[in-house]
């Protein structure tokens, strides 16, 4: 039988992972490793799954959460090595925890529970798990509301983070509207800033009208990470329809005028672009 023929289980994987890493002939590359040099490798396998999903670029999709799930192998892995955890320990604390979330599926937190009928709504589920979360972190070491925000997130990511935390404690707007019209006075405070010609000033308003952006989008229920991944998409569609209608005129970027530029950007938009 070839290696095609064989379905690889998490085992397989998991065995794989521990002769790569075996001190006398695993992989050189490997065996370098720990959990600080692979992180990179973690964020940009996360990012590719996201790609991957809102490109709708099903074929690949597969092949990238297979990645993601290496990262997953190779921290246990790791885990193991330094008696810290095994992945054992990675699957029963999550099989756990979302036990323990789901009390309107699983009764009595009990996984083999015959399956019953939901009768909350989306938005009771949604108030029970935050409900859940908030005793979990209740019961955890810590000395302020937002000590357990991750800080190695991404900027976008860790502003909503912080902001809905807070919420929880009452801290919040009430009404969108109110966050536009913090927006429109953090750009007001940004003129300012860019005015007097302080670099240091203006790189601190602008933090805060990024911080107030986010505010806005998670108030719209609005991801601002997919959003802003969605609008990046959307400039390089469109800017590739600018490059060939700069190509198709035989003649440079240069010789281009910015409003030639932006009639062939205002092309682009009028061609769902």
């Amino acid at each position: 039988m070839s290696d095609s023929d064989i379905n690889y289980t998490l085992d397989d994987l998991c065995y794989l992972m521990a002769r790569l890493r075996d001190p006398e002939y695993g992989c050189p590359w490997d065996l370098k490793q720990d959990f600080a040099s692979i992180i990179p490798h973690t964020l940009e396998e996360a990012y590719e799954v996201a790609d991957t999903i809102e490109r709708e670029d099903w074929d690949h999709l597969a092949d990238e959460l297979g990645d993601l799930l290496f990262q997953v192998i190779f921290y246990s892995q790791l885990g193991q090595e330094e008696s810290r955890f095994t992945m054992n320990t990675v699957i029963n604390g999550i099989v756990t925890k979302l036990l323990r979330r789901h009390p309107h599926v699983f009764l009595d937190g009990e996984l083999r529970t015959p399956p019953r009928k939901i009768t909350l709504s989306e938005a009771q589920i949604s108030a029970n798990w935050e409900a859940i979360k908030q005793q979990e972190r209740a019961g955890a070491a810590k000395d302020k509301v937002l000590d357990d925000v991750p800080r190695g997130l991404p900027a976008l990511s860790r502003a909503e983070k912080l902001q809905k935390r807070a919420s929880e404690v009452g801290f919040d707007w009430n009404d969108p509207l109110l966050v536009l019209d913090k927006i429109e006075e953090e750009i007001a405070e940004l003129r300012e800033a860019i005015a007097s010609g302080d670099q240091a000033s203006v790189k601190d308003e602008m933090g805060d009208v990024l911080f107030a952006q986010v505010n806005l989008a998670r108030h719209l229920g609005v991801k601002p990470e997919a959003a802003l991944r969605g609008t990046n998409q959307k400039f390089e569609r469109r800017f590739a329809f600018v490059e060939a209608c700069v190509t198709q005129s035989g003649r440079s970027w240069a010789e281009h005028s910015l409003d030639q530029l932006d009639g062939f950007w205002d092309e682009a938009k009028k061609n769902g672009l």
